[in-house]
């Protein structure tokens, strides 16, 4: 059973361009909202800061979206695939210490998933404010309804709308670039912004100018997204759409930076210059339109969000959760936990914050943390999968990493205006932490042995008539790679307390494959019709229908007569032919008889504990209930020591 990879669209077409406008660049392309805003603050308008932070904001689109990202980045595709966990897959082989910074960085997309969306949507509905007859209207209830619905319909699934965001991202784009050129063609002398001496003398010469970093970051916050959708659109459709994006970007900040020096006051006092480009009959549309582009942007966060959580599952980065899939468009799935959090927390956000302008100042130290972890498993991507030189690549990396690491030291001053914000990351982080390296020690525990010492003692027990007949067909999830290994608990479940028989015993071994969307099996038989082993190979982009797949190979195997359905003794099968499937699921549970040191402890205890919190087996592996049998061992990892226990005689 053969499944073709996710496959990309090599062609270009308007089609395609559209689709990628309108997945790609919700984040990045709605900066301009409040990037300039921030920068400006309300500090005295001078050439120096208005030119400089233009100068700023240019380059750092340059060397982080253009260079890292669209040229460098995006050639790191797993099988068409974007994002950290990608990326991983694709490099993991090649380092020990690749899995901490992975943790890192998801956990901090993740957390980028909490202020996105109300700072983008904040930004657009408090545009009202400048519309007549609006001034006093309270936006923050606003912000949530809009939030609270879009979150409600993720359930529903988003292709419908889906294509429209394509057509009202260009509408969104043009309006930048035509607000934009309108204040260059006036004040030409603007363009003089985009010269490189300007940021520098920003930096360097302008009191405090190297703290307004954490402002000219967020322009580019979005340049993650970029890489996690690749799947999305293809690299060739992501390169020709940022050569548009990226000029009506530019141009619309050289806009706000010409309207800020010619528009006659000291500060801004409040205003947010990207509105002010607008002429008053324009406002209530342009403020419309703004608020499309923004929940079009959140959208496409919401959706990497659930992506991310469902690679995180594959990968065993986190434990199983829900996943469903609301449409037959591939790729598109619900995690309806992901979204409650995501949210909870977008409506704390909002309500703790007020306002787009407090937001500012504790978004963006999250993303530059992803961005350093993203640049430290490049360089393994380079390296080993490019054969890039050595040397050109830690040359690259160490330009990176002074961008990233000056833009990491100005948001660290953000950290007292996010500080719940560290809660949440540290959940994440220790989720996958947890997740990860207990499964590693409960695996380290999984003993293995060889079935075929135990062929003729299965042969024997599915012959004797004396024993009840547990199923016709027997089917165990093991864990064992080789053809010939099978877990030592399988072999006790068979044999041990009431013996299982049946007519067909099945072992079926789920591998999760670094390709995105492996689907194919091979198949052992070590006993004619009575011992079969089934290798299921399943890309980590793939929720897994492990019943529905067995049952098809099944029915390959008996249409190619490869195997022979047993007739049930009892004269049933005359009456329902479907052969009687009973799928054995053994779970561990953590023993009484252990001593832990305190590290153990709680990272034994913690996974036990999310395990419990999260989805069963059977429903993660896609079994359904009424056919599975769910067995209990212990877990006996640090057995106690010797016990002085005396006899008392009475």
């Amino acid at each position: 059973m053969e499944q073709s990879n996710h496959g990309i669209s090599k062609k270009i077409t308007a089609a395609s361009l559209l689709v990628a406008l309108g997945i790609i660049y919700g984040d990045i392309g709605t900066s301009p909202l409040y990037v300039f805003k921030a920068v400006m603050g309300e500090r005295p308008i001078e050439e120096v800061l208005v030119y400089g932070g233009i100068s700023c904001i240019f380059w750092t689109l340059v060397f982080q979206t253009t260079v890292k990202y669209i040229w460098l980045t995006l050639q790191a595709d797993n099988q068409g695939e974007g994002g950290i966990f990608s990326l991983y897959a694709l490099v993991r082989r090649h380092g020990k210490n690749l899995v901490i910074p992975t943790i890192l960085g998801a956990t901090t997309l993740l957390a980028d998933g909490i202020i996105t969306p109300p700072i983008s949507v904040a930004s657009a509905v408090e545009g009202l404010a400048m519309v007549p007859g609006f001034e006093h209207i309270p936006t923050v209830p606003i912000v949530i309804a809009i939030l609270s619905a879009l979150f409600f319909v993720q359930r529903f699934g988003t292709q419908k709308v889906g294509g429209t965001f394509g057509p009202i991202m260009v509408v969104w784009f043009s309006m930048l670039f035509i607000m934009g050129i309108h204040q260059v063609l006036m004040h030409p002398e603007v363009l003089h912004a985009l010269n490189p001496y300007y940021a520098y003398k920003l930096l360097t010469q302008y009191p405090q100018g190297f703290w307004l970093l954490g402002a000219v970051f967020l322009a580019t916050t979005g340049a993650e997204a970029l890489y996690s959708d690749l799947g999305h659109c293809g690299v060739k459709n992501i390169r020709i759409t940022w050569a548009f994006v990226k000029t009506c970007l530019v141009t619309n900040y050289l806009g706000q930076a010409a309207w800020i020096l010619h528009q006659g006051q000291n500060v801004l006092n409040g205003r947010n210059p990207f509105y002010e480009l607008m002429p008053s009959w324009f406002l209530i549309i342009g403020v419309a339109i703004a608020t499309m582009a923004t929940i079009i942007a959140s959208q496409a966060l919401i959706s990497g969000s659930f992506t991310m959580i469902n690679e995180a599952v594959n990968l065993n980065f986190w434990p199983r959760v829900t996943v469903r899939q609301p449409t037959e468009l591939k790729g598109q799935i619900f995690i309806p936990s992901v979204n409650n959090i995501l949210w909870f927390g977008c409506v704390l956000m909002i309500i703790y914050f007020q306002s787009s302008s407090h937001m500012e100042a504790a978004y963006g130290f999250s993303i530059t943390v992803a961005m350093m972890m993203t640049t430290y498993l490049l360089s393994y991507f380079l390296i080993y999968k490019l054969r890039w030189n050595r040397i050109y690549v830690f040359a690259l990396m160490a330009l990176f990493a002074a961008i990233e690491l000056s833009f990491f030291i100005a948001n660290v001053a953000k950290i007292k205006e996010r500080w719940m914000f560290l809660f949440f990351e540290l959940f994440i982080f220790m989720t996958m932490y947890v997740w990860f390296y207990a499964r590693k020690i409960n695996n380290r525990f999984t003993k293995f042995v060889d079935l075929g010492k135990y062929v003729l003692q299965i042969n024997e027990l599915s012959a004797d008539v004396d024993i009840p007949k547990f199923s016709t067909h027997l089917v165990y999830m093991t864990k064992a790679n080789s053809r010939h290994d099978i877990e030592e608990k399988i072999v006790k479940s068979i044999f041990a307390k009431i013996p299982k028989r049946a007519d067909v015993y099945w072992f079926l071994h789920i591998d999760r494959t670094e390709e995105p969307y492996t689907l194919s099996y091979s198949v052992n038989e070590l006993v004619d019709d009575k011992v079969i082993k089934i290798n299921l190979k399943i890309g980590f982009r793939i929720q897994p229908k492990t019943e529905y797949y067995f049952k098809k190979i099944v029915q390959e195997l008996v249409k190619n007569k490869e195997l022979n359905l047993h007739i049930r003794p009892d004269g049933s099968t005359k009456y329902n032919a479907e052969p009687d499937f009973k799928f054995v699921i053994i779970e561990k549970f953590l023993s009484v008889e252990n001593e832990f040191t305190m590290r153990e402890g709680l990272l034994i205890n913690s996974y036990f504990w999310l395990k419990r919190m999260g989805q069963r087996d059977e429903q993660a592996f896609g079994l359904d209930k009424s056919d599975v049998e769910l067995e209990y061992v212990p877990l006996v990892y640090h057995p106690l020591g010797e016990v002085n226990l005396k006899r008392i005689d009475f």
